[in-house]
C-alpha cells in the first residue's frame, strides 16, 4: 500500500513539474529594448576664439508632422516610395527636428550670434519636410534631407521675408541598416549646415 502511495506521489509531481515547465515555455520572451541614436559629438569643434559676429539670429526648427516623434523611419524606393516605415528596434534620442537644431546650433554658433526668443532682428526659421533613409534595393540606401529655410527681418509690423531656401542632400549609407542610415543623416545633416552658414554669410 505504502509503494502504491509513493508511485502516486511521484507521479503527481512529475505531472506539476512537467506543467510548470510547459507554463514556462509558453510565457512570451520580451522583447529588447530599442537603441538609441543620435549624431554624436560635432564633426568640427568650437573655435576657443570666434570672430566678433556681425549677424544676430534667433533659430527656429519645426518638421512636419511624420517627424514629430523619435522614430526611425525609411523608404523602399525599389518597392513603395510613398509609404514611411519605421524601424521596430531603432529609435533617435530626440526628434529630428531637435537633432537638425542641435546641428545648427553648433555650426552657425561659428559664424553668428544666436539670441533667444525675440531679441534678435532676424528670425531664421527652418522647416524640415524629410529626414528618412531612401533604399535603392535590399542593399544599397542613402540617407535623405530636405528643409526649407526663411530668413525674416523682424519689424515693428510684423515679420518680413528676406530671403529664402530649398536646401536637399542626399549621403550614402556605408550599411543597408538603421546605423547606416544614422550616419548617413548625420552626414546629410552636416553638409546642410555648411550650406546654410554660406547661404547666410551672404545675407549680410
Amino acid at each position: 500500500m505504502k509503494r502504491v502511495d509513493a508511485l502516486a506521489m511521484s507521479a503527481r509531481w512529475s505531472l506539476l513539474l512537467m506543467a510548470t515547465l510547459l507554463t514556462a515555455c509558453a510565457l512570451p520572451e520580451r522583447a529588447p529594448a530599442p537603441v538609441r541614436y543620435d549624431f554624436g559629438p560635432p564633426a568640427v569643434a568650437p573655435m576657443a576664439q570666434p570672430p566678433a559676429p556681425r549677424l544676430v539670429l534667433a533659430l527656429r526648427v519645426q518638421a512636419s508632422p511624420a517627424l514629430d516623434g523619435p522614430a526611425m523611419l525609411y523608404r523602399l524606393g525599389y518597392a513603395d516610395a510613398q509609404q514611411l516605415r519605421a524601424y521596430s528596434q531603432s529609435r533617435w534620442t530626440m526628434t529630428p527636428a531637435e537633432l537638425v537644431q542641435q546641428r545648427l546650433r553648433e555650426g552657425l554658433g561659428q559664424e553668428f550670434m544666436l539670441t533667444p526668443g525675440d531679441v534678435a532682428p532676424r528670425l531664421l526659421l527652418v522647416e524640415l519636410e524629410e529626414f528618412s533613409q531612401i533604399f535603392s534595393s535590399p542593399e544599397q540606401s542613402a540617407g535623405l534631407l530636405r528643409l526649407r529655410a526663411t530668413l525674416l527681418q523682424r519689424t515693428p509690423g510684423g515679420e518680413q521675408l528676406l530671403a529664402q531656401r530649398e536646401v536637399q542632400v542626399q549621403q550614402a549609407a556605408s550599411s543597408a541598416d538603421a546605423a547606416g542610415g544614422v550616419r548617413a543623416l548625420g552626414a546629410a545633416t552636416d553638409a546642410a549646415v555648411t550650406e546654410l552658414v554660406q547661404w547666410l554669410q551672404r545675407q549680410r
